[in-house]
């Protein structure tokens, strides 16, 4: 995977720029790295490249900023770098459109290990493999107002086409293999995610929300102290 892949990488801490670019490119990646923000988005246009890494604080157009900048052009998916574990951040950087965020300090292997698992969930969203949920022949699963095509990964809400980022759909794909099922957060983080080990839990809340306000807030129900399901 990694062959062919080009990654975009803001962060202006010029030690972590250069020592992480090279941890990547040692793992077959090849990486643009920019200082700030407004270079970063530069790049982005001029690149076009597979997936972007954006710290949260760079000069000129912050992380969270430049994230929504390039989801209101691409779906591209987007990994936010960050320094604390704040909840501002954090949510901040989901909300802005981001799939993933890894905390600073990190090790090289694990950020390459989420960087992988980010665009298999891409590759996947894009008709990379037939979903599980497809075997009814047709792939065509109906929810009220609500279509979920995964087989084309086209979602419909009252006849108009939704647009869901690769995560969004991902996520959709697994609560519509288990319609009425209660699903918690750690299975949601282990199966849409791919984290084989404990992951933060608002990562799938902030998804959560962002996929209501797509297909219906009514749509999907929290169950409390459990997590949440799909209305069949």
């Amino acid at each position: 995977m990694a062959d062919q892949t080009h990654v975009l990488f803001v962060e202006d801490d010029d030690v972590i720029r250069e020592a992480t670019q090279l941890a990547l490119e040692r793992d077959g990646f090849t990486v643009t790295a920019m200082p700030d923000g407004l270079s970063g988005l530069e790049a982005f246009r001029a690149d076009r490249p597979d997936i972007a890494l954006l710290d949260v604080m760079v000069p000129g157009l912050d992380g969270v900023s430049l994230c929504r900048s390039i989801r209101d052009e691409s779906m591209v998916p987007v990994i936010m770098l960050s320094a604390r574990a704040d909840s501002i951040d954090v949510v901040l950087g989901l909300e802005a459109g981001a799939d993933d965020y890894v905390t600073k300090p990190f090790d090289g292997a694990v950020l390459v290990a989420r960087i992988r698992a980010v665009l298999r969930r891409f590759d996947r969203a894009n008709g990379g493999r037939q979903d599980p949920a497809s075997t009814d022949g047709g792939g065509l699963l109906t929810f009220g107002e609500l279509e979920v095509d995964t087989v084309g990964m086209e979602v419909r809400r009252a006849g108009e086409p939704v647009s869901l980022t690769p995560t969004e759909m991902r996520l959709l794909l697994e609560f519509s293999s288990a319609p009425g099922t209660v699903l918690s957060r750690d299975r949601l983080l282990e199966r849409v995610w791919e984290y084989g080990w404990g992951g933060d839990t608002r990562v799938v809340d902030v998804h959560v929300q962002r996929l209501r306000g797509k297909i219906g807030q009514d749509r999907l129900e929290t169950v409390r102290g459990f997590g949440y399901k799909l209305k069949a």
